[in-house]
């Protein structure tokens, strides 16, 4: 049998890579108008939530705001608690974003804060409506929404530890965890109380916290116990 000629096998070949390409951009241009609507619906929500509050918001209220059918907001957001998760969301996307250059040289200590700082300050715009948002979600009622705090909370931990470059293992990591965990819930419930500008005194505790575990954390193999003990006087403070 003849040997099929060089030039036939690249045009053949270049022919089925060309295929996939003549639907990747219908399909990148679908994704672009899904992501576009996604937007204006979790935007709508928080603005009307500026105005009646998170609890009161129907996501009727949103598809009149639209005018668009509920079936379109049902077909992206499950319901009001989905909408929340998304924007908040937003806020690891802006804690994970690049960092600037010298961060990885920078101390723990201040990559954490710089971290968590960042993770704020994307959720600042709407920081009484997000606030209204981690309220709805620990009501005794919404058990199930109560269990997905726990999940989501310890996943949140996990990429602020992520977000500043820790690489602690074994003894270390699970102490670094209970006293970042605490940390965390604690400055959260601040910030939802905080109105000065820019939350500063959020921040300020923040740096204390994070100060005050930096150095417990120097006497973490010695007496363990000890220090998570004195990591949840710290998450109190």
């Amino acid at each position: 049998m003849a040997a099929a000629k060089p030039g036939s096998e690249k045009q053949h070949a270049g022919a089925g890579k060309g295929a996939p390409r003549r639907t990747q951009a219908p399909k990148a241009a679908a994704d672009q108008e899904r992501a576009a609507l996604r937007l204006r619906i979790i935007e709508t929500a928080l603005d009307i939530a500026e105005d009646w509050g998170w609890y009161d918001i129907r996501l009727h209220h949103v598809a009149e705001r639209l005018k668009v059918p509920l079936t379109v907001i049902r077909s992206e957001f499950r319901d009001g608690d989905a909408i929340a998760d998304a924007w908040i969301a937003r806020a690891d996307d802006a804690m994970l974003a690049q960092p600037a250059r010298g961060f990885a040289a920078l101390p723990a200590e201040e990559r954490l804060q710089i971290s968590l700082e960042a993770w704020l300050d994307a959720l600042a715009p709407h920081r009484k409506v997000t606030a209204e948002m981690f309220g709805a979600k620990l009501w005794p009622v919404h058990v199930h929404h109560n269990l997905k705090l726990i999940t989501w909370t310890s996943r949140t931990v996990q990429w602020w530890r992520e977000a500043a470059l820790l690489d602690g293992e074994g003894q270390r990591r699970s102490i670094e965890e209970i006293g970042m965990t605490l940390i965390f819930l604690s400055t959260l419930a601040r910030w939802c109380r905080d109105r000065s500008e820019g939350q500063v005194r959020t921040k300020a505790f923040l740096q204390r916290s994070l100060k005050r575990a930096d150095g417990l954390m120097a006497c973490a193999y010695r007496s363990p116990g000890r220090v998570v003990g004195k990591l949840l006087q710290t998450g109190g403070r």
